[in-house]
C-alpha cells in the first residue's frame, strides 16, 4: 500500500505548479482530485452534481467551486468545497500538489489540487449539490473500455475537442459520463502518476509532460485572453 502511494507522491511532486498561475487575471476556482487505494490500486473519487443545480446539473465533476475571499489559496478552496459537498474533513486530506490549471466554459481559472484520502472515507453528500459519490480506477483514464472525443467551443469562441469516458460503475450499477474539464484533469493525473502512453490520442508531448502541459495551458489562456481583449 505505502509503496504504491509513495511512488505516486514522488511522481506528482514533479508536476507541482504551486501558485505559478494563481495571479492570472481570471476569476479563480479549484477542485479536489481525491486519490484513494482500493484492492492495491489507485482510485479517484468523483461526484454527480445534483439535478437541482442551475449550472451543469447531473454532470460528473470533482468536489470544488469558486474561490472565496476568505480562502488563502486554491488548496483552501478545494478543501472547503470538498467538506461542503461530500463531508470530507480538510485534516483527512494529504495534499500532494497543484497541477496545471484549466479554464472552464465560464472562463474561470480552475486549479486541480491532488490529495490522498483514506480508503475508509464514507461520503455524506450535500443533497443540494451532490446526488452521488463514486470512485473510478485511476488507470481507467489511460486504458478506458469506453472512450470517444467531443468537439467544444468556449464562451470566448475557442474551438477544440475534449475527452469523454463512459464508466460502468459496479457499485452503483450505473453508467457515468465523465467528460470536459473533469476528464481533462483525470487524464493529466493518470499520465503523471503512471507515466504510460494511453490507448487514445492526447495533445501532450508525453516525453516532456510537465513542460508540454504548461505550454498547452498557456496557449489556451493566450487565445482566450486575446479574444476577450478584442471583444472589449
Amino acid at each position: 500500500r505505502e509503496r504504491v502511494k509513495e511512488r505516486a507522491r514522488l511522481r506528482l511532486r514533479e508536476f507541482d505548479v504551486g501558485d505559478r498561475f494563481s495571479r492570472l487575471p481570471l476569476p479563480g476556482a479549484a477542485v479536489l482530485l481525491p486519490l484513494l487505494l482500493r484492492d492495491g490500486a489507485l482510485h479517484l473519487l468523483l461526484t454527480l452534481r445534483s439535478p437541482r443545480l442551475r449550472r451543469s446539473p447531473g454532470e460528473v465533476c470533482f468536489p470544488g467551486g469558486k474561490r472565496e475571499a476568505t480562502d488563502k489559496d486554491e488548496i483552501d478552496t478545494a478543501l472547503r468545497e470538498a467538506k461542503e459537498e461530500v463531508g470530507l474533513q480538510p485534516e483527512k486530506v494529504e495534499v500532494i500538489c497543484r497541477l496545471v490549471p484549466g479554464i472552464d466554459k465560464m472562463n474561470h481559472l480552475v486549479t486541480p489540487v491532488v490529495g490522498f484520502i483514506e480508503d475508509t472515507f464514507q461520503a455524506t453528500p450535500n443533497p443540494d449539490e451532490v446526488s452521488t459519490v463514486f470512485v473510478v480506477p485511476l488507470e481507467y483514464f489511460i486504458k478506458p473500455l469506453n472512450y470517444r472525443t467531443l468537439p467544444y467551443t468556449t464562451s470566448s469562441g475557442y474551438s477544440s475537442w475534449m475527452h469523454c469516458f463512459m464508466y460502468d460503475d459496479p457499485e452503483h450499477k450505473k453508467s457515468f459520463k465523465i467528460w470536459g474539464l473533469t476528464a481533462h484533469f483525470a487524464v493529466l493525473l493518470a499520465l503523471a502518476v503512471f507515466g504510460e502512453r494511453p490507448t487514445f490520442a492526447v495533445d501532450y508531448d508525453l516525453d516532456n509532460l510537465v513542460s508540454s502541459s504548461e505550454k498547452n495551458f498557456m496557449s489556451l489562456y493566450a487565445s482566450i485572453y486575446e479574444r476577450k481583449k478584442s471583444n472589449l
